[in-house]
């Protein structure tokens, strides 16, 4: 048997297709004469963004070689396997599983090897230092910030260096970067680590200024309203200083009833956010002078009543992505996505929100109908396709003509063999995702026959969602973080035809899932919402009430039944300036983990998994936590006592629609609520 027919069949009969019984129980008898497996090499050492061969090899009880479909797995984001290579992604300490491919009813455990591996850092071949702005004066203070890089230009994540100063007595430095000057003259700051030393020289000058003061801001804000202070100094005759370094600091008086936090707001550069209400003091230092700023917070009273309008239930499968629009015929609609629900994805009427029904189904060859999505005109659709039973994937593309039954226009599928997980769609063009390696860009002009515009991949990096802003693709790409591509923007000379790279932005927990790029109604910024997809909870205090099996109850067997059990968060990223991406805050629900994102006329529509769909204003400048600040609007979870799995609410994608929020639930299937008016207007 040839190695792509040993592929194919060890596919076939791990995802439950049929096969030819003579085909399957040759392989059956092959792989029950396995007794061991063995893994050359035994363990592996290879250094981040470089390979190190590995094979596996089955022997039966006579040490004979077997030749049998071997499945290759494990829990690792730091490593990629490919065509007998492992690659490695981020460094850290790792387990390969490899295991004979038995079907469930095979009566015995399959044969396995463990192979450790360790992925270690390149070596740093150059220090940076970057010093915040201002001049060192005598008694005034400066953060200093070091960056390894290695020889490809890279960041050494985590690198911890050793600061140290050429003369304490002019200036100090602490292990964190933090400079003093404590007199005057020429001093050389270095930063080393692992042997590479870079270094920066001053010349302290004496304190010039005689007075400070701290202006602007308001005197009462609400909670999450962020404050902009400045902190003025000036000499003994007036003249204004401004290259004088400040020390910000914060203080607090709760308010009436208030228990104060032990975090009660944060303050950086003279901006400053308060999480709950009190009085708060912002205080500007340099040298021996000081100068404050007291203002009041008040609550931000934003929250309002979501109530429930209509159902689709779905209880017989898990529920994916949804997409709801304004088809051709005038008629609102709603297309969900669906697994383990025989390759069909399903046509919803919407046009009366509390009167949800099916208006027809589409079926194709696939294990997973993962993504929906309808292009802005309504002329077409696509359903991306995972596990096809040829392995070629691919797209399939809608006419959306008569949008209440859809016809198959054409299958798409060169260069997006490994599995579609997620798309974009404008009127013209078709973004596909393909494998978790890359996106390709398809022209959609004639929906019966797409043609191939151009690709972007970027190096040693796996995506898993995209969204295009005016000509700016921006991919979620697990460790990479967030990478940004001028395809037809033209500030950075790229094309549609000739993708350009922006910028790539890591993001801190290195599972960067989904991404929604978001102009601010009410000041202008361009935030970038960015969601984690953490499937567990290792390692924290609260991991699960059980195994998160993702299927519906089997009373036979006892198992299934359980909600799913996921982490991490929204970071926010002011994305102005492309070219200087600045983290700015976070939306942290600590007991959940998100999914997708929509935000529109400054509401955040959060789909948090078994936190349900949650709205979160996000009007003015953000910084912070938006989770503690009070500008949480509403939370539904859908509780449904006869879903797939029963009142275990799991919400996939969110967004709003005519005056109401469609929400699509794993556990559940399609939903409509509406937000309520407040009782009185939120300043």
């Amino acid at each position: 048997m040839s190695k792509f027919a040993r592929m194919l069949l060890g596919a076939l009969l791990v995802t439950g297709f049929s096969v030819p019984s003579a085909v399957a129980q040759d392989a059956l008898q092959r792989a029950l004469r396995v007794t061991r497996l063995e893994a050359t090499p035994r363990t592996i050492v290879v250094t981040q963004g470089e390979r190190a061969r590995l094979s596996i090899a089955a022997y039966d009880a006579a040490g004979n070689a077997v030749d049998v479909p071997i499945r290759i797995g494990g829990r690792f984001r730091g490593l990629a396997i490919e065509n007998g290579e492992v690659r490695g992604i981020a460094a850290g300490e790792y387990t390969i599983f490899a295991t004979v491919v038995l079907p469930p009813d095979a009566g015995r455990e399959p044969p396995a090897v463990q192979i450790p591996v360790t992925v270690e850092w390149p070596a740093v071949v150059r220090v940076e230092i970057e010093a915040e702005p201002g001049t060192l004066y005598d008694g005034t203070a400066l953060i200093h910030r070091g960056t390894g890089r290695h020889g490809d230009g890279s960041v050494r994540p985590g690198a911890e260096f050793l600061w140290e100063s050429s003369d304490p007595n002019v200036a100090s430095a602490d292990r964190y970067g933090y400079v003093r000057a404590n007199g005057t003259g020429e001093v050389t700051i270095s930063a080393t680590f692992e042997g590479v030393t870079a270094r920066i020289t001053y010349n302290v000058a004496p304190f010039p200024a005689a007075q400070l003061e701290v202006l602007g801001g308001e005197d009462e804000v609400r909670q999450g309203d962020v404050q902009t202070f400045t902190a003025v100094a000036r000499d003994g005759s007036g003249r204004v200083i401004d290259d004088l370094a400040v020390e910000w600091s914060l203080s607090y008086k709760p308010a009436e009833g208030v228990v104060a936090p032990s975090g009660p707001g944060q303050i950086n550069g003279g901006k400053v956010v308060a999480d709950v209400p009190g009085v708060y003091t912002a205080i500007a230092s340099a040298g021996p002078l000081t100068a404050r700023r007291r203002f009041t917070v008040v609550e931000r009273e934003v929250v309002r009543n979501l109530t429930v309008v209509g159902h689709g239930s779905q209880n017989t499968h898990y529920t994916s992505d949804f997409w709801v629009f304004e088809g051709l015929d005038g008629r609102d609609y709603a297309m969900t996505g669906a697994r383990q629900a025989q390759s069909h994805a399903f046509i919803w009427d919407v046009t009366d929100p509390s009167n949800i029904f099916k208006t027809d189904s589409i079926q194709v060859d696939a294990r997973s109908v993962n993504d929906i999505k309808v292009s802005p005109d309504a002329r077409y659709a696509v359903i991306s396709r995972e596990g096809a039973s040829n392995r070629r994937n691919g797209v399939v593309i809608l006419d959306m003509a008569n949008p209440a039954h859809p016809t198959i226009a054409s299958i798409y599928d060169e260069g997006l063999t490994g599995g579609v997980h997620n798309v974009f769609a404008t009127n013209d063009y078709l973004f596909a995702l393909s494998g978790g390696d890359k996106y390709v860009i398809l022209d959609m002009r004639d929906i019966e026959n797409p043609t191939y515009v151009s690709e972007y991949n970027h190096p040693n990096s796996r995506i898993h969602d995209l969204w295009v802003h005016d000509g700016i693709a921006y991919s979620a790409e697990w460790e990479t973080g967030v990478v940004m591509v001028d395809v037809g923007n033209g500030r950075w000379g790229g094309s549609i035809e000739n993708p350009v790279l922006i910028n790539a932005y890591p993001l801190p927990s290195g599972r960067t899932h989904a991404v929604f790029p978001y102009v601010s109604q009410s000041t202008g910024k361009f935030y970038l919402f960015a969601g984690d997809e953490i499937t567990n909870r290792r390692g924290l205090a609260w991991q699960g009430s059980g195994p998160d099996v993702r299927m519906a109850y089997d009373p036979e067997t006892g198992r299934g039944g359980y909600p799913r059990v996921t982490s991490g968060y929204i970071q926010v990223i002011d994305l102005t300036d492309p070219e200087n991406p600045e983290m700015v805050a976070r939306y942290e629900v600590t007991e959940y983990g998100t999914h997708n994102i929509w935000v529109e006329d400054d509401i955040l529509y959060q789909a948090y998994y078994e936190g349900g769909v949650r709205l979160v204003d996000v009007s003015g400048e953000l910084m912070g936590n938006l989770y503690t600040q009070g500008r949480e609007i509403a939370v539904h979870k859908a509780m449904d006592p006869v879903g797939w799995i029963h009142n275990a609410p799991a919400a996939w994608s969110v967004m709003p629609y005519k005056g109401h929020v469609f929400f699509s639930d794993i556990s559940s299937g399609l939903w409509s609520v509406k937000l309520e008016p407040k009782d009185r207007p939120v300043m």
